[in-house]
């Protein structure tokens, strides 16, 4: 079989920057030692460009889950090819075409179905793509955005400027040239990059699936600590428009509080969320399936998968009770009639709906939790 060819230019720079990472930065930090200033450089640095990926180049460009002054973008923008991951319109692109064909090989740029070495890294290594590689007519919308068409014409300009100019002026300032080219410049690149091909790559194989088994993306708590809260992967890629991934107050992810406080500020609008009773929906949809799976092993399969069915559509139809109440006890308090909401009897349906929506969701956790 035919090898695809290799790109010289990535396996130089991933290999020589991890080469010296693994090598020059600890020799460097036992025969000189890195300062404080030069750590916490490294981690204020790593971070701008995490989230300029994470903030910027996929939850607002690949997938435009909320909008953005020229302001952020502008910040995201230079913040990504800082990053060097590509320009937003070739990473966009590339992942967009990830969620449309997620798992299928032959469309897939970096299917984890391929394997962690290809998810991970291996993809970048050889011209799988082949004329494909510039075909950017998935983001049609992202060329039209003259922020984007001047970071993608000038990626390589941007992207020298930052990566040396960056480690540079701040060793000037120091006095530590090499201290903030090697922890600045070299760990902060490599830490940067391989955090966030983890998502392509451990967040396909390693964690959980509670909103649908019908990809290959999981859950996970270590990997969103990581990777700015990227790693509920499971969540993102079911509802790839919420501009959050951990959806839970405590789940960490640092790219949804800095775009809910920018919002705050003004830097962004138009934030979108999925719906409660969609994911309510979609969480009880993979217990049935679970529970399902165990009941066909059990002598009385039929009778146990005939209750679990009947179960679940209770449920549903609660949880859409539930939810079509809230939804209009909101719009009534948007239109300032709470007095009017609490003196009807509007108050007390919703209050029973929700008493039996808790009921039936705990007959619904303690049925499905037997067959765990």
């Amino acid at each position: 079989m035919k090898k695809h060819p290799i790109i010289w230019t990535n396996v130089l720079l991933f290999s020589s920057t991890f080469l010296l990472a693994a090598i020059a930065v600890p020799y460097y930090a036992l025969t000189t030692g890195f300062t404080a200033v030069e750590i916490i450089a490294a981690i204020l640095c790593m971070g701008y460009c995490g989230i300029s990926i994470t903030a910027g180049y996929h939850r607002l460009w690949s997938h435009k889950t909320y909008d953005a002054h020229p302001f952020l973008q502008w910040v995201f923008a230079i913040g990504g090819a800082f990053a060097l991951q590509n320009s937003v319109i070739h990473w966009a692109s590339d992942h967009r075409d990830h969620h449309r064909h997620v798992d299928k090989d032959d469309k897939d740029p970096y299917s984890a179905s391929r394997g962690f070495w290809f998810s991970h890294i291996g993809w970048m290594l050889r011209d799988y793509q082949g004329d494909s590689y510039h075909d950017y007519n998935n983001v049609r919308d992202l060329q039209k955005n003259p922020i984007l068409a001047f970071q993608h014409k000038h990626y390589l300009v941007l992207a020298l400027l930052t990566n040396l100019g960056i480690p540079l002026l701040l060793g000037y300032f120091v006095g530590s040239i090499w201290g903030m080219l090697l922890s600045v410049g070299v760990l902060r690149l490599v830490l940067s990059h391989h955090f966030t091909f983890f998502i392509n790559s451990l967040a396909h194989i390693w964690g959980k699936q509670p909103y649908t088994d019908q990809n290959s993306a999981r859950d996970n708590g270590l990997l969103a600590f990581l990777t700015y809260g990227e790693g509920y992967h499971n969540y993102h890629h079911i509802f790839e428009y919420d501009y959050r991934n951990g959806i839970k107050w405590w789940q960490f992810d640092p790219t949804k509080w800095l775009i809910k406080s920018c919002s705050w500020l003004k830097l962004t609008h138009n934030l979108r969320v999925v719906p409660e009773d969609r994911i309510a929906q979609a969480i009880a949809k993979m217990q049935l399936i679970r529970a399902q799976e165990k009941a066909k092993l059990l002598p009385n399969a039929e009778q146990l998968l005939a209750l679990l069915e009947q179960e679940y559509q209770l449920l549903v139809v609660k949880l859409q009770e539930y939810y079509q109440v809230k939804k209009e006890l909101l719009q009534q308090k948007r239109a300032a009639l709470i007095d009017q909401y609490h003196a009807s009897d509007f108050a007390l349906r919703y209050q029973e709906l929700k008493q039996h929506l808790q009921q039936q969701q705990n007959h619904w956790q303690r049925l499905t939790a037997a067959f765990n």
